[in-house]
């Protein structure tokens, strides 16, 4: 039996790898995460003030926003570097779009190269969002939101302290709290992380050899790399799913460890 970061994460390539320590448990990057974001170096970028929805499309280019008004902008998919703006022809590389009607709601904010945030997304610092992800319409980041490269958080998703790795992707209607998805993760739509224990106390971990004590009040799911759920399905609180598992639609997924390759009906 192996639960060590290593056994569920590739982090060769992920920009925020020291987050994790190989040989400790994968839930426990959750308990450092907010210590991380306080000693995270946050671009100096002039955020606007308003308490409102921004109201003008606003870009992003080497730490300096520019209105979008004398602009030409390619609504491609941001994931595969297809968005792109332009100045008078001219590319401004690594642009990012923030729509109008973005709520920005306080506090830091690091926003990647390419990434596009779609009208009505209400994001809370501290959010750190990777390069070329897509924050999706009506998705909300409630804070301590570490979102990777190339990732969405789509649709009417609610994110509240986790953790993407890249390529990670909740397209639709999902819920994560307190939760972390590994490499190319795919959540069907309706999916449910939950996180809390309905007779409280501290999650437990069920796994052959004994239950292991998280020592986190509220703890989602872990989601090894490449794990897909289908739509409509629920984790318990606790759940942890090794490498290339699947949960079938419309299916609980029972709390503890379950094995790499796992298929859950």
């Amino acid at each position: 039996m192996n639960l060590t970061n290593a056994s569920f994460f590739d982090l060769s390539r992920y920009a925020h790898a020291a987050l994790f320590v190989a040989e400790e448990y994968p839930w426990q990057a959750l308990g450092r995460l907010k210590a991380y974001m306080a000693e995270y170096p946050w671009p100096q970028v002039a955020w606007p003030k308003n308490p409102g929805p921004l109201p003008a499309t606003l870009v992003l280019h080497e730490t300096m926003l520019i209105e979008a008004t004398d602009l030409t902008i390619e609504f491609g998919d941001a994931t595969k570097g297809k968005l792109k703006v332009f100045r008078e022809g001219t590319l401004l590389d690594g642009a990012s779009v923030l729509m109008a009607g973005v709520v920005l709601a306080g506090g830091p904010l690091s926003i990647g190269k390419g990434v596009l945030v779609e009208s009505g997304a209400f994001i809370k610092g501290p959010t750190i969002i990777g390069d070329q992800s897509e924050v999706r319409q009506g998705a909300y980041l409630r804070g301590h939101c570490l979102v990777g490269a190339r990732c969405v958080v789509g649709h009417v998703t609610e994110v509240k302290h986790a953790i993407f790795l890249d390529d990670a992707k909740a397209g639709h209607f999902a819920y994560l709290g307190d939760s972390i998805l590994g490499n190319e993760v795919n959540l069907g739509a309706g999916t449910k992380l939950a996180n809390l224990r309905f007779g409280g106390g501290d999650v437990p971990v069920k796994t052959p050899a004994g239950t292991i004590s998280s020592g986190l009040r509220k703890f989602g799911a872990i989601l090894g790399d490449k794990v897909q759920t289908g739509c409509n399905t629920v984790t318990n609180p606790g759940t942890v799913l090794g490498k290339k598992s699947i949960v079938l639609p419309n299916t609980t997924a029972p709390s503890g460890w379950h094995t790499n390759n796992s298929l859950i009906r």
